[in-house]
């Protein structure tokens, strides 16, 4: 049992001052009076000068690495576990990306277990950029259904010269398959789709809304921060009722007509997309590729997790979004898209993923995850199986 003393909870809402106590990998109880332990074998952490914080969700990350543009020396490097807890994320959602012939769905499930079995939650989705869908059992609705980590479609390539260019059939099948997946497995059986920089857009999926019975919280458009006509889209879908997702990762480029995250953030607030709409995602490990005009790559950067608190840092030390609210985008939002109802939130009876943040600095100092303290006072108390 561990007991967080007087600790300034935000369950993401503001609660103040409050004692947190975890019983195995839960919650148990948080209220305002000091818990009467007696002789019982508690672990204190004085939590006076921290604020207590729900465990970060990242549901965007290429745990087995990503890459390959450029060639075989630009695949990117497995994700450990360690680089999680070091960025506050204590459950995260793989996907493969353009490569999905070297990178496959047995190797990603693999690694959602490897990654449970160090210490945090672990889920991922079956597919990747191509159409049609390669799957494990041989359907989208019987992976989503049969195989325990897999909670989704993703991620599905639209709007991108790498992607399969599917069409309005092959969208809605997908979205459909993932529906019934998800309907009878009790899973969120959401479409991740890559948004590209192409011309399209998020036509497609306003297309398939339009023309099918398909709801639009089934498809959740990620990298909406890429350029200023998929901020215009993104506040769109989110006004209408979908989710949107802003990738934290970037890389900085003068012919580039890309903001910052966290400016992409505050763009999509000042046009009305409700925040409760919005996500943030790191798309860590991946690969980061630069394309000229005439779409010939230039080089290559990586994803990295320790971006996604960072941008919500910002959010609230450069664009005064305050930090109850800021915190739903990496915590209540996306538990929700991904109907993780055990997450996102520091409510009795969740499971307990708890980052701890120094008040004056906001600086990551403690991470708890699934009942275990991973860091303590910025030191790690975990590693990773081979380090």
């Amino acid at each position: 049992m561990i007991v967080l003393k007087n600790a300034d909870t935000f369950s993401p809402s503001h609660m103040g001052r409050r004692n947190l106590l975890i019983a195995g990998n839960s919650i148990e109880q948080i209220q305002e009076e000091e818990f009467l332990t007696g002789n019982l074998d508690i672990t204190e952490i004085d939590c006076k000068n921290l604020l207590a914080v729900p465990g970060f969700i990242d549901g965007h990350v290429h745990m087995l690495g990503g890459g390959g543009e450029g060639g075989f020396k630009m695949r990117t490097p497995e994700l450990k576990m360690t680089t999680l807890i070091k960025s506050g994320v204590t459950t995260c959602v793989g996907c493969l990306g353009t490569d999905g012939i070297s990178r496959t769905m047995e190797n990603l499930i693999a690694k959602v277990y490897s990654l449970r079995e160090e210490g945090v939650s672990a889920y991922c989705y079956t597919g990747s950029y191509q159409v049609p869908i390669r799957t494990l059992t041989g359907s989208v609705i019987s992976d989503i259904m049969l195989l325990d980590p897999v909670i989704g479609v993703g991620e599905v390539a639209i709007s991108d010269h790498r992607s399969s260019s599917p069409d309005l059939h092959e969208l809605a099948r997908i979205g459909s398959d993932a529906r019934v997946g998800g309907i009878l497995s009790g899973k969120s059986g959401v479409v991740n789709c890559h948004l590209g920089d192409g011309k399209k857009g998020l036509s497609q999926l306003w297309e398939v809304i339009a023309e099918t019975e398909i709801p639009i919280t089934q498809f959740y458009p990620t990298h909406i921060g890429r350029n200023e006509k998929l901020l215009n889209e993104g506040a769109a879908f989110a006004k209408a009722g979908g989710f949107i997702d802003i990738t934290t990762s970037w890389i900085p480029s003068k012919d580039s007509e890309k903001v910052t995250s966290a400016q992409a953030f505050k763009i999509l607030l000042d046009r009305g997309a409700p925040i409760d709409r919005i996500t943030m995602t790191s798309d860590g490990q991946g690969s980061l590729p630069l394309f000229d005009e005439n779409r010939n790559f230039k080089g290559m950067g990586m994803g990295l997790s320790d971006s996604l608190f960072e941008t919500v840092k910002e959010s609230v030390l450069k664009y005064g979004i305050e930090l109850d609210q800021a915190l739903k985008v990496i915590t209540l939002n996306p538990s929700k898209v991904l109907s993780l109802p055990l997450k996102g939130q520091l409510k009795a009876g969740n499971d307990a993923d708890i980052v701890l943040l120094e008040a004056d600095t906001l600086e990551i100092s403690g991470v708890i995850s699934g009942g275990m303290i991973m860091m303590l006072d910025k030191k790690l108390n975990c590693r990773d199986t081979f380090e």
